[in-house]
């Protein structure tokens, strides 16, 4: 038996007490959220009307490398807060691979997931905004069960727009938001002018992540004391969640071990970002290098096969333009079960990182991600999330590299959140009836062709 614990914890007071902003240590910066009407560069405060004051100059600051964490948001932290590093010993020996595997598990708080960390800090600056309430979308739920959460805790209102196909899927994620006092709409709804408008183009859709944005942020600006909050892409979201690396960071540092490679899971870039902020400030800084692995669903693959162009972030065309790695704002995902990672587009961040080299990027099928969730779950006790089973369907790949190569490298991924609301999709893969669509060229290519054309 290794001396290294199954599980490495840090103490209350090692909770980090600001979050990382990587991109003060980024030569290349993000390129900077465009007007869509003028394609002009916005400044905090044109975001005013959308997003919180704080929270929009959180989205714009590319200079302070760390940003202090309020003090009600650290002590909500602190009742879940820190999040164990835990070694697979268990995978490492089915696997019979040389290879040490960590994963972090962010699924050890009623959310079950990774979004409390961003969706509590929205909450806070919302409520010392003095707002009613905020809207938003979801994709699997987690993010709303998150933000219904944070909004309770604060006495705040909150209307979740969550993608159709989800809420269809997965209706106790839903009766848990309920529950903390969310109203949920499947989206696209007919309660918005952009939802009926998408349900007209695009007659039984399923939804997608854009679809529901663009709902959600016509809700919070056609309502008095209402503002629009997002759990994933945008930079805000990413800041938040540098705790889930910074506390990995410092969990490997407490044992002495340095990562080899480190994997996430990437749908708009929320778990993958914060995971890696910390490690790649230190390859910007030219102190250490480290392999970063974006894994991404086939049905879905912004890295992988999109365009590092200006977007639309939504569907509806109502949102500001951003240069990330995308599939167009009109590309519907099929209605595969990792409902996190069915968005269009990427966060800037880490296109550009990608765009740089500082990454690499890898699509993996449906079928292929639950299988290995399922081996994961029958040797380390944890049913995962399938947004996080791509991240270990990824790194039970890289292990078995290293059995065939002898290698003993550190392989570090990010484990998300946990999969008991996901047992529909469980269900459909145990009884044979999941399939694996894949998107064509030609259908990507149709989506691209209608991004907007800047110079």
């Amino acid at each position: 038996m290794s001396e290294i614990p199954y599980k490495i914890y840090l103490s209350e007071n090692e909770i980090p007490s600001a979050w990382y902003n990587v991109r003060a240590d980024m030569k290349k910066k993000p390129a900077p959220l465009l007007n869509p009407g003028t394609g002009e560069p916005l400044k905090a405060e044109d975001l005013y009307p959308i997003f919180c004051e704080e929270l929009s100059k959180q989205e714009m600051n590319n200079d302070d490398q760390w940003i202090d964490i309020p003090g009600e948001v650290l002590d909500f932290y602190k009742m879940y807060r820190p999040s164990p590093l835990v070694r697979a010993y268990c995978l490492e020996k089915a696997l019979g691979t040389p290879a040490h595997i960590y994963y972090k598990f962010e699924g050890n708080n009623t959310s079950g997931s990774h979004k409390l960390n961003s969706a509590i800090a929205q909450a806070y600056y919302a409520k010392k905004q003095g707002l009613k309430g905020v809207t938003t979308e979801t994709g699997a739920g987690q993010w709303g069960t998150a933000l219904s959460m944070a909004t309770a805790y604060f006495g705040l209102d909150c209307q979740v727009y969550m993608v159709k196909v989800s809420y269809e899927q997965k209706p106790f994620r839903r009766e848990v938001m309920r529950t903390y006092g969310a109203t949920v709409t499947p989206s696209p709804s007919m309660n918005t002018n952009v939802g009926r408008k998408i349900n007209e183009q695009f007659p039984g859709t399923d939804g997608s992540l854009g679809c529901a944005i663009s709902e959600a942020v016509e809700a919070a600006t056609t309502q008095e004391g209402y503002r629009y909050v997002l759990g994933s892409v945008l930079n805000q979201v990413l800041l938040h969640q540098s705790v889930i690396g910074l506390e990995t960071k410092a969990a490997l540092d407490k044992i002495g071990v340095k990562a080899d490679m480190i994997i996430g899971c990437a749908g708009g870039g929320s778990n993958l970002g914060g995971l890696i902020s910390p490690f790649v400030g230190e390859m910007l800084r030219g102190e250490n290098q480290y392999e970063i692995i974006a894994v991404e669903p086939a049905s879905c693959p912004s890295f992988t096969r999109g365009s590092f162009v200006y977007d639309f972030c939504d569907t509806g065309r109502v949102c500001p333009l951003a240069k990330m790695y995308t599939l167009g704002s009109n590309f519907m995902p099929a209605p595969n079960h990792a409902g996190g990672l069915r968005y269009h587009g990427m966060s800037t961040i880490l296109s550009q990182l990608y765009d740089d080299g500082f990454m690499k990027a890898t699509s993996v099928k449906q079928t292929d991600v639950f299988a290995a969730a399922e081996q994961f779950a029958r040797v380390e006790g944890i049913l995962p999330a399938p947004e996080s089973s791509h991240a270990i369907k990824v790194a039970i790949d890289e292990a078995l590299k290293c059995k065939e190569t002898g290698e003993a490298k550190n392989i570090v991924f990010g484990l998300t959140g946990t999969g008991y609301f996901d047992l529909v999709a469980y269900q459909k893969y145990n009884d044979g009836v999941m399939d694996d669509y894949i998107p064509t060229d030609d259908d990507i290519a149709a989506s691209l062709a209608q991004c907007p054309k800047l110079g």
